[in-house]
């Protein structure tokens, strides 16, 4: 369980620190790689509002694919870092999809259909990836 669930911190991981890179370095070329919402389907409150996600987000959330390291070389340090990358996971999907959701009801456009969908998506995998690691280090650590 270990290894398998290290491997995911690792590759979610590396997937979430790419691409919040790309999009704070440029932007529009994460657009056209998929990795953030389209123009004609945004408001410039929630361009800005994702620019300045991405960029807190890169401080943060590169505990995930050290912890996905740590899991997998079975080092002594993984559960308490799993642990804060999971907090900081979670706390990070759930965030987010409060400020989406919020954006929405206000009639702001935060995206096409089909990106909202992922949009969502994305943040319910966060969130479980982020309990898995939150309950599998605690049943470590206790």
């Amino acid at each position: 369980m270990r290894i398998a669930l290290g491997i995911v911190a690792l590759l979610l991981g590396a997937l979430v620190v790419v691409g919040q890179f790309i999009s704070t370095v440029d932007f529009q070329l994460a657009q056209r790689l998929g990795l953030q919402e389209k123009d004609e389907a945004t408001e410039p409150l929630f361009r800005h509002l994702e620019l300045n996600t991405a960029r807190w987000d890169l401080l943060v959330l590169w505990t995930l694919p050290l912890a996905g390291v740590l899991m997998v070389a079975e080092n002594s340090w993984w559960p308490w870092v799993a642990l804060i990358a999971g907090g900081i996971l979670v706390d990070t999907a759930g965030r987010e999809a409060a400020k989406g959701l919020g954006l929405r009801a206000e009639g702001v456009r935060i995206g096409a259909p089909n990106e909202v969908r992922v949009y969502f998506g994305f943040f319910a995998l966060m969130a479980a990836v982020g309990l898995a690691l939150i309950i599998y280090s605690l049943a470590v650590v206790t």
